[in-house]
């Protein structure tokens, strides 16, 4: 597995595993965790979750997936941002330890952001979250280019290990400004819903067709294409076994110049900057 290196130069998986709608369903539990652990047993031991996710139901999942193996697991959540002040941060991320089951959460993201609290009293917070053991690093998600500026000149701003952002071949707005950004940076992407939403993206007729010539699924050939970019993490989610066996797979999709040309034509890049999403 192609490795990304975060801000403070720890490596982690360019391909993990996302968690968003999983922990809402007892009957899904058991498919669930087991997803999961086949994505660990395949090399995509980063596994992102938020205590947004079924209001904390994917981090319990999550525990179960990584018991007795958590050491070798790369744990990512994120905070809301009502729970991000100087007093409730240390709460949201106790109870994210407690629903996690493990005593120090890898990366701690700022879920997306709000007026308030202020966002140097966020970073001194996820600071004396660190210093007291409680998260390896901290990051942030949904930040476009003058968030992250903003960021970085802050007391401790440099610390970001990540920022977590919507990049896919219909949500390409990155392109135009944060990932040149990233380049002369040092704080990596990390793609969520990387294949897309609705499954609207999977239906393209192009996509298709570049999917039968390389024998995959639309869907590989969606996510292999954000792999393709150097220094971002994709963090598909797979709630069956099937699903995670094709995520995987599509590591080994090599694109022709031919392929990349169909895409670009069929989703063009940007040509202007254009607001991120909120979440």
């Amino acid at each position: 597995m192609r490795t990304v290196a975060l801000a403070d130069g720890k490596r982690v998986p360019a391909l993990g595993q996302g968690t968003w709608r999983m922990g809402e369903s007892k009957s899904a539990r058991v498919r669930e965790v087991a997803a999961l652990r086949l994505g660990i047993e395949l090399g995509m031991n980063l596994i992102d979750t938020a205590e947004m996710y079924g209001d904390g139901g994917a981090e319990e999942i999550i525990a179960e997936a990584i018991h007795g193996q958590h050491q070798g697991v790369f744990v990512v959540t994120k905070v809301y941002p009502h729970n991000t002040s100087r007093g409730e941060l240390p709460k949201a991320c106790e109870r994210s330890l407690k629903r996690l089951r493990i005593d120090a959460i890898d990366l701690y993201l700022l879920h997306w952001r709000e007026r308030t609290p202020r966002l140097q009293e966020t970073v001194d917070a996820f600071e004396k979250l660190r210093a007291a053991g409680k998260i390896k690093r901290w990051g942030v998600s949904n930040f476009d280019v003058d968030d992250m500026e903003e960021l970085l000149s802050l007391k401790h701003g440099h610390k970001c290990a990540a920022n977590q952002v919507l990049y896919n071949l219909q949500n390409r707005e990155i392109e135009f400004d944060l990932l040149p950004w990233r380049h002369t940076n040092t704080i990596p992407i990390m793609a969520y819903s990387p294949v897309g939403h609705s499954g609207q993206l999977l239906r393209n007729a192009a996509l298709k067709k570049i999917a039968q010539a390389h024998d995959a699924t639309p869907a590989q050939i969606a996510l292999a294409w954000v792999l393709r970019q150097p220094n971002v993490t994709a963090i598909p989610k797979a709630s069956t076994e099937a699903h995670v066996r094709d995520n995987a797979a599509s590591v080994k999709i090599k694109f022709t110049k031919e392929d990349l040309t169909k895409l670009d034509r069929e989703f063009p890049p940007p040509k202007s900057k254009k607001s991120l999403p909120a979440l």
